[in-house]
């Protein structure tokens, strides 16, 4: 009986060391990132990871636990090991494929794999591709086999597949089964606490990097998809539905309208152009790097630059509805990909339909990816361009047309257009792998690079192809009464290597009003206020004197009275941010993770933190709603 019992603790303890070598790896893989942290931290990561290990080694227990139950209670029966090999070989592929993919994950979104990337994977599945076409897949790919191979061979060390049934009393047996089974689930929820075990147990550092690497990565993503698949409920609860919807409520309260008047016309055409991943780390005037977007520094110059504005989340397609419709992303969840919910949200474009526009979208790529389509039609644009538009010849990338091609699309089509229009054009080349139809700009990234110099490249290249349309633009009769606002759908981590997902650099983005029909006196004026994409329905819609109670998410950035402050979140956490303090905050570890101000009193972070909560519970809560 004690030899078969060693055994099954000889299982268990292989796969708690086969975790052990995967958080090892992970923590070499970004080694980096450890700077600062002591040799003692370190060695906590492994310490406080235990119960996530435990527990998720005991979900891997499960199966063969109760394989060897039912083979125990049928004494003519035998399972033959192979069985057993077969499903650890199994397991260990599917754990080192998953460390693989989480060093790309993690090294683009600053948090590890979880639900959503294999949501976008199933739902298009070479835009997934694609977007990982900037990682060292090859290195990956080794380190992925290093760690099967090596499983493998730990696996027949350790492991005893050839173990014996127990030959013991019927009455004993039965208690030996209970006890294995409650060992296993206590094991599995972590204890004999009120609540299972839950990523907090993970969190002990004031390093996010070290939490991050204690945290089970197998553990975490099976989590989040329980999460993504059980019934709609809101994880966000922090306090009493009134309280937050009062904090909300008051947070974009205005007393008095004092708003800058700043177009020539209250019905110009509005070209939204919605850049690719343009992070404000590309922008001089917003203090990134200098000749990366020159002729952007020359845009300022004839328009209004607003450089305290912030994403509301690093992906397309909650940018895209943080914009177009003013809605703050929704952590773990977006908005768009569910149709039903998506055609209840606001949109710029429904209201300047019903004041008369003309509307159309035009994007280089599929515009079936995350259901863009669907949500422009369902916000009353009436024409679509995409990448079925152009001719085969002129789709050389994974995400369609380059952007001079779309370009200079929109200027054909804008040309035969009644005024006024509204277009809404999304580029493209902007996005991972970085490839262009031209050299460069920017000198090659060595083999061991982080491919910011591609990016800086097509960065660069995007740049050019808004000189020559608005070059173009120029000669063309529609232009002199056409607002252009130029902003990004998200930051990025590139070209600094800026990947922490609470790291507001990461969101920082440039928003341009631009155009002829900017008033002479407020071209090329900076404004200061902080604010997210979300405000951009308000602002511009106060311009065209068209109503926008319906926007209740977004504020007018040129009204003096409105409040300073930006919000964004990622998929278990959120930043609030206000010129007196800046808090992100993680959900997983409940816990503050980043402040702006060190020295900012108690009552400013508390206060950030507590509106911070309130915006989450609140955006989750309406997203549930709608």
């Amino acid at each position: 009986m004690l030899r078969n019992l060693f055994s099954l603790i000889r299982f268990f303890l292989f796969w708690m060391l086969f975790f052990a070598i995967t958080r090892l790896t992970f923590e070499l893989y970004f080694l980096p990132k450890l700077k600062g942290a002591a040799f003692g931290e370190i060695l906590q990561t492994y310490f406080y990871g235990l119960r996530l290990d435990a527990s998720a080694t005991a979900y891997i227990c499960a199966i063969p636990l109760l394989v060897f139950i039912v083979n125990w209670c049928i004494p003519k029966t035998h399972v033959k090991p192979i069985w057993l090999k077969i499903y650890v070989w199994f397991c260990l592929f599917c754990i080192s494929l998953n460390t693989g993919l989480n060093f790309n994950i993690f090294r683009e979104w600053g948090t590890k794999v979880v639900f959503r990337v294999f949501k976008s994977l199933y739902d298009a599945p070479s835009e997934a591709m694609a977007s990982s076409g900037s990682s060292p897949v090859t290195r990956c790919v080794i380190i992925c086999l290093i760690l099967l191979a090596s499983g493998v061979f730990l696996s027949h060390k350790i492991i005893d597949y050839k173990f014996k049934k127990p030959q013991i009393e019927p009455r004993l047996k039965a208690v030996a089964i209970i006890l294995l089974l409650f060992a296993n689930l206590l094991l599995m929820r972590g204890g004999l606490q009120s609540e299972p075990i839950d990523q907090n147990s993970a969190y002990f550092s004031d390093h996010e990097f070290l939490n991050q690497a204690t945290l089970n990565t197998e553990w975490n993503l099976f989590n989040n998809v329980v999460e993504n698949l059980s019934r709609p409920h809101n994880p966000f609860m922090f306090m009493q539905p009134n309280s937050a919807t009062q904090l909300v409520q008051e947070a974009y309260s205005v007393k008095g309208d004092s708003t800058l008047k700043v177009l020539t016309t209250d019905h110009p055409n509005v070209v939204i152009i919605q850049m690719e991943s343009y992070t404000a780390d590309v922008i001089e005037s917003l203090g990134g790097d200098k000749g990366v977007a020159p002729n952007f520094e020359k845009f300022i110059k004839n328009g209004i630059l607003f450089n305290n504005i912030y994403s509301s989340a690093d992906r397309t397609d909650k940018g895209i509805i943080s914009i177009m419709s003013g809605f703050p992303a929704q952590a773990i969840r977006t908005i768009i990909a569910d149709t039903l919910k998506q055609a209840k949200l606001p949109a710029i474009a429904t209201s300047l339909k019903n004041a008369g526009y003309q509307t159309a979208y035009f994007y280089g790529g599929k515009s079936s990816y995350m259901h863009f389509n669907v949500f422009m039609k369902s916000h009353r644009v009436d024409h679509i361009t995409d990448e079925q538009a152009f001719d085969k010849s002129q789709v050389k990338t994974q995400w369609g047309v380059y952007d001079d091609v779309l370009l200079t699309r929109h200027l054909q089509y804008a040309q035969q257009q009644k005024q006024p229009f509204f277009t809404y054009l999304q580029t493209s080349t902007n996005h991972e792998p970085f490839v262009l139809p031209v050299k460069g700009h920017f000198p090659e990234d060595d083999e061991a690079g982080d491919a910011s110099n591609k990016f800086r490249s097509t960065a660069y290249f995007t740049d050019s192809c808004l000189n020559a349309y608005f070059e173009e633009a120029k000669k063309q009769p529609w232009y002199k009464n056409t607002l252009f606002i130029l902003v990004a759908d998200h930051g990025h981590r590139l070209p600094h290597n800026v990947s922490e997902a609470y790291n507001p650099v990461k969101y920082h983005i440039p928003l341009l009003f631009f155009g002829d029909v900017i008033k002479p006196e407020y071209r090329g004026k900076k404004i200061n206020k902080m604010g997210g994409q979300t405000d951009i329905a308000a602002t511009l819609l106060t311009q065209l004197g068209i109503v926008h109670h319906q926007f209740k998410w977004s504020k007018d950035l040129l009204n003096a009275n409105t409040a300073d402050f930006a919000f964004f979140n990622w998929d278990n956490g959120f930043c609030f941010m206000t010129p007196q303090q800046v808090v992100s905050y993680d959900n997983s570890g409940r816990r503050i993770v980043y402040t702006g101000n060190k020295n900012a009193n108690a009552k400013a972070t508390d206060k950030a933190l507590l509106y911070g909560k309130a915006f989450l519970q609140e955006v989750y809560t309406e997203y549930m709603g709608y």
